[in-house]
């Protein structure tokens, strides 16, 4: 019985070290002359760890916003959501080409509101502006939610909503509002062509 141990053992030692002969057969020692082989690549490696290493822009620019009323606070909850990148873009465009940087806690509230205030507005039947008020903006990812509340009373018939968010920056930007307003909701796409829409 030991014998077939002894055996066995041999033939498994024998089988590993033809392995280990295999394998050091094909693997050759490394020399500046294999490194003539991988020049030709070389710039194509590079171009590629270029292009990787950046964020890449997106190809599109869409805002989203929720528009909500609540009948308790009488009031039109608001919530917008822009690619960080082009609020950055479209700050600095208004600011003579000052660099922002927006995120939590920084102290750009005073830009974006100011920003907001005359890219978002709300006209009542009577043709007059509603008050707008900015409570924040918040970071995800690479957006920035911007919040606002609208004092508001009465019914929508009349009422226009002007929305030119980023328009002045991006000839291809969307602005999709939804509106809900009681049992009623409402999609509305802005666009160069069409700023305006009546609710």
């Amino acid at each position: 019985m030991e014998s077939c141990f002894l055996n066995r053992g041999r033939v498994e030692k024998g089988r590993k070290e033809e392995r280990e002969n295999a394998v050091n057969r094909s693997v050759k020692p490394w020399s500046p002359s294999s490194l003539s082989s991988f020049l030709p690549f070389y710039p194509l490696l590079l171009c590629s760890l270029l292009l990787f290493s950046f964020k890449p822009n997106h190809d599109y620019h869409v805002s989203v916003t929720q528009m909500q009323y609540n009948s308790s606070s009488r009031s039109f909850e608001v919530s917008i959501r822009i690619f960080t990148d082009d609020l950055e873009k479209a700050l600095s465009q208004s600011h003579s080409k000052e660099r922002f940087v927006v995120k939590d806690n920084d102290q750009n509230d005073r830009f974006v509101e100011d920003y907001i205030r005359k890219s978002f507005v709300l006209t009542d039947s009577q043709k007059k502006n509603a008050i707008i008020k900015y409570i924040g903006k918040e970071q995800e990812a690479d957006a920035t939610w911007i919040y606002l509340e609208i004092p508001f009373q009465g019914a929508l018939n009349g009422c226009r909503l002007l929305n030119v968010t980023l328009m002045e920056v991006f000839d291809d930007q969307v602005n999709m509002t939804n509106v809900k307003f009681q049992s009623e909701k409402k999609t509305f796409l802005f666009k160069k062509s069409q700023t305006f829409h009546s609710l």
